[in-house]
């Protein structure tokens, strides 16, 4: 019984999305776990401004090269080649791997070593202790990204054959290594200890994803067959992801210097607060995309158009089926989730009035941050990986001139503000893009159901609106305990409201939830 409960956690869209989202929530707890002891210990400071503003440089290696191309190059392509050799597939896996590290070697060897310009170009805003303690902390992270190299390989040879749980469990390793760091390296090493955590954070992120990749059959080999067609077809693929990539990452690293010209601690501040509005977009709209991703390429390499469309239509319906009420839910609720999450120690009212006003105008855009991946992905099972990053650079000209004339306006919020407004145009140009390009995209359904949950979800919002008000004076809202019972209470009855309004209308999402969740049951009983 337990074997084909497994199965089908393991072999379909919803079972892997269920993994992985399990494991996103456990590892975005220990995230915000890992975000309070930041805060808690270092307040929204210079420290804090210069742990962030460090981990600029190495994600512009990683993301660009490395997530570049295994988000949209590596899967489809050893997925095509698996079918039809397994050991030509395994030598392209480990060619890709291999060439990467060489690449990627070599930059992380010259940034490291002029990092002190690359440092005052990104945070020029920056006092000069700050600025130093930036540089020694970048140049430390840069360990981390060999170690993701190998890592992300591992990932990307998991997601081809859906076996999701050591995907997913890497972050929590990741996340419970920087918590090491905090507690137990900071105190011998001082600051430096902040940044060997986010290395053994890496390190152990490496570890269980190498573990289950060898059990598929992966073994190392030294090739470095970079002229093999799937080789060449990946790097083709990669080049305008990377560009995307690269886009993004430029994005972060403007928003970092406009925000190092802000009060101190904005870099902190802009962070943490995109921190906390992650949590629900890593928990239901990577899953969903990362899961759907394979059955995307699938049905596509065997042209199977209406059910690539199935598969769109309702993983878009279910993101926004539980996406739009918790916006709703972080905008009326945006100071007592940051109080819970954040406000402790040396994190001040100031901090936490700052960080609130930041997480409500990322809310706005809840719905278009969490589509956005499984867009994306759409494209990328068409080995298409020039749309979206057309689409971002013209979303990050809006960002950026948005970001500049806003956070004169409205500070640290105005930053988040602009960045809210480029992730809608964003959402809004690719779905626009791929409906004309398959003439259809079940987008009347999509509509349909989009009204319906918009309308509950108001009527969720006035219940959580009028509990956390009845809640507030029987309680002593100075203290964690009574945040926390007015925050369950007004999000305990609010939910519980927008479930019963969802199964009363037979909403097909919570019905399909419902079935699964029998099927399971009857499976166990069996």
């Amino acid at each position: 019984m337990l074997r084909k409960s497994w199965y089908f956690l393991q072999n379909s869209v919803a079972g892997g999305a269920v993994i992985i989202a399990v494991f996103s929530i456990l590892s975005r707890v220990f995230g915000l776990l890992r975000d309070r002891l930041l805060s808690s210990n270092f307040g929204a400071g210079q420290t804090l401004d210069a742990y962030y503003a460090a981990f600029r440089l190495p994600d512009l290696i990683f993301n660009t090269l490395v997530l570049g191309a295994l988000s949209s190059a590596f899967i489809p392509i050893f997925l095509s080649y698996w079918q039809r050799n397994k050991d030509e597939a395994w030598r392209i896996a480990n060619s890709v791997l291999n060439v990467l590290l060489i690449l990627i070697s070599g930059l992380v060897i010259v940034l490291f070593i002029f990092a002190p310009f690359f440092v005052y170009l990104m945070v020029p805003g920056f006092n000069q202790p700050t600025r130093l303690l930036t540089i020694n902390l970048t140049r430390i992270m840069l360990i981390s990204v060999l170690f993701f190299t190998f890592s992300n390989l591992f990932g990307g040879i998991l997601n081809s054959f859906r076996r999701f749980l050591a995907y997913s469990l890497a972050p929590v390793m990741y996340n419970l290594g920087i918590i090491f760091g905090i507690l137990f390296l900071v105190p011998p090493f001082g600051l430096a200890g902040l940044a060997w955590g986010v290395v053994f954070g890496a390190f152990l992120h490496l570890l269980v994803q190498w573990i289950a990749a060898h059990r598929t059959g992966f073994r190392w080999q030294l090739a470095l067959d970079y002229l093999h067609p799937g080789v060449k077809k990946i790097g083709l693929l990669m080049l305008p992801r990377c560009f995307g990539l690269a886009i993004s990452q430029f994005n972060l690293i403007v928003t970092t210097l406009i925000a190092s010209f802000l009060v101190v601690g904005a870099v902190a501040i802009y962070n943490l607060a995109f921190n906390l509005i992650s949590f629900p977009i890593n928990i239901f709209g990577t899953s969903l995309a990362i899961a759907v991703f394979p059955v995307f390429s699938q049905t596509l390499i065997n042209g199977q158009i209406k059910e690539f469309i199935y598969h769109f239509s309702k993983t878009v319906r279910r993101i926004l089926y539980l996406i739009i009420p918790i916006s709703f839910i972080y905008i009326l609720l945006r100071a007592q989730i940051v109080r819970l999450v954040l406000g402790a120690g040396l994190f001040s009212w100031r901090d936490t009035v700052l960080t609130a006003e930041a997480v409500g105008f990322f809310s706005l855009s809840l719905f278009a941050q969490a589509l956005i991946p499984v867009l994306a992905r759409a494209f990328y099972a068409q080995q298409d990986t020039k749309t979206p990053v057309k689409v971002a650079l013209i979303c990050l000209v809006i960002n950026l001139v948005g970001g500049i004339i806003l956070a004169q306006l409205m500070g640290i919020g105005g930053l988040a503000l602009a960045f809210s407004l480029s992730s809608i145009i964003n959402l809004a140009l690719l779905i626009s893009i791929l409906n004309r390009r398959f003439g259809n995209l079940d987008l009347k359904k999509i509509i349909n159901s989009l009204i319906k949950i918009i309308f509950f979800s108001i009527l969720m919002a006035g219940i959580v609106q009028l509990v956390k008000y009845q809640i507030a004076p029987l309680v002593n809202m100075q203290t964690f305990v009574g945040v926390l019972i007015q925050f369950l209470c007004a999000v305990g009855i609010g939910g519980l409201v927008y479930l019963i309004l969802s199964l009363i209308f037979r909403f097909e999402e919570v019905i399909i939830i419902k079935e699964q969740v029998l099927r399971l049951i009857k499976r166990k009983a069996d």
